[in-house]
Formats: C-alpha cells, sequence, structure tokens
C-alpha cells in the first residue's frame, strides 16, 4: 500500500506523525501556499498537481493505493477533483472534515455566502482584521471605506493590494489573551473569518466574544459527496481497515 496524504491542516500533521511512527508507506502533499510548512516526518512533494490528468497521471505512476484528504475545508476545489477522480480510478478515498463552528451564547455572528458580501454589514471608517489569509484578498476589495488588515504566516513578497490595507505577519497558535490583545491594540471593530472549524484557530472567536466585536463569518463551499471523518484518530482508523 502507499497512502497519499493531502495536507496542510493540524489533522494532517497529526496523521503523519503517526503514519511515520506505523511505518505505513505514505507520501504527504502540500500545496506551497506557506512558504516554510512545519515538517510532516514523511516523503514530501509540494505544489500543485497541474490539474485533473496530471493528478491521475501521478495516482498512477506513484503506485497511489488510496488517498487521504486532510487539506482545509476551504480548499474545496481539490477535495472535489480529488474524490471525483478517486472514484474514476476505484482509489479508495477519504475526506477528514473538522466540525464547523457554531456560534455560542454571546456571540455577534453574521453569516456570510461570500467575502464580497462583508461590505453590506460593515460601516465605513472600521478596522476590519481580516484572519482570511492573502488569497482571498481582491474579494475585499469594496471595503474601500475601511481599515484592513490582513495576518498572515509568511512574509508578504510584495505591498497589499489596496490602500487602506496592511499585512500583519504571525504563525499561530495564539491564545485567546494574545487576540484579545492585539485586537485591542489595533482597535479592531470586525473580525472576518472562514468558517475552518477545529480547536486550533477557535480563539480569536473566543477573544471576539469577550470584546463583543462582531464577527462576519463566511460560510463552507460545498463539500465532495464522499466518505469523510471528522479527526485523526477516525481517519488512522480508515487507514488500518483498508
Amino acid at each position: 500500500m502507499t497512502l497519499l496524504l493531502l495536507s496542510g491542516t493540524s489533522e494532517a500533521q497529526e496523521i503523519s506523525k503517526e503514519l511515520e511512527s506505523l511505518q505505513i508507506p505514505a507520501i504527504a502533499s502540500l500545496s506551497g501556499a506557506t512558504r516554510a510548512p512545519r515538517p510532516t516526518g514523511l516523503p514530501t512533494r509540494v505544489g500543485g498537481f497541474g490539474g485533473d490528468e496530471a493528478f491521475r497521471t501521478y495516482l498512477r505512476r506513484e503506485g497511489i493505493t488510496a488517498v487521504l484528504d486532510a487539506t482545509h475545508p476551504f480548499a474545496s476545489h481539490v477535495s472535489c477533483r480529488s474524490a471525483r477522480i478517486c472514484a474514476e480510478e476505484e482509489v479508495p478515498y477519504c475526506q477528514v472534515l473538522r466540525p464547523e463552528w457554531k456560534p455560542q451564547p454571546g456571540d455577534d455572528w453574521t453569516v456570510l455566502k461570500r467575502e464580497e458580501e462583508a461590505a453590506r454589514h460593515i460601516r465605513p471608517g472600521a478596522t476590519v482584521f481580516l484572519a482570511t489569509g492573502r488569497q482571498t484578498l481582491p474579494r475585499f476589495a469594496n471595503l474601500v471605506q475601511c481599515r484592513l488588515i490582513c495576518r498572515q504566516i509568511d512574509p508578504p513578497e510584495g505591498a497589499f493590494p489596496f490602500p487602506n490595507g496592511e499585512f500583519l505577519v504571525g504563525r499561530p497558535p495564539f491564545s485567546v489573551q494574545e487576540e484579545m490583545d492585539l485586537f485591542q491594540r489595533l482597535g479592531v471593530d470586525w473580525l472576518v473569518v472562514k468558517n475552518a472549524g477545529g480547536t486550533a484557530a477557535r480563539s480569536k472567536l473566543d477573544a471576539a466574544r469577550q470584546l463583543g466585536l462582531p464577527v462576519a463569518m463566511i460560510a463552507r463551499p460545498v463539500q465532495p459527496k464522499a466518505p469523510k471523518v471528522t479527526n485523526a484518530a477516525a481517519a488512522l482508523d480508515w487507514v488500518a481497515a483498508l
């Protein structure tokens, strides 16, 4: 057996360490979105596959016998493509999809289908903390009368795409107190978050609740209709049953 682990999440890190410990033949694949990713402990490839046929060719060439998809919930284009091609190639596929965040008492969430909808709810002049990554920044171009702050892991390679914005570099995890201190220091009025789920990034939501900050919560995209598990332990059980 040779397992392909589509990586990029904390669950993928946990799975890869266990696969290494159990000496299960596996290859980790990272998209390359982060310039200095944490080591997986497995043989690792970095970068996209180059489209549908290139992914199909890779599965055949490397003798991949199963695919475990532990990519980010918002990398749905990767998950949908992978699930479809695995089904066509008769390669077992399973998606590791952590549960969504749900609002708790005291939360002030506005759920959005798309990033562009944020401008309908955020008042002009507000300081907006974008915890959404740099890839989707163009979708906030209509927040022209707000101060935008986008946090990312890597130092920026260029200027912020809009004159009313700035980058903030930081690598998680962050404690609730660290997030509260940061939001207060920056004078944040709104937090914009993708509903990634999980515990590692929950601290910013807990901080927003304690500070009484409104949150624009971007709903998840459609996920593939394929076998799913919700955590690393269940994913490893799936691998063991192959």
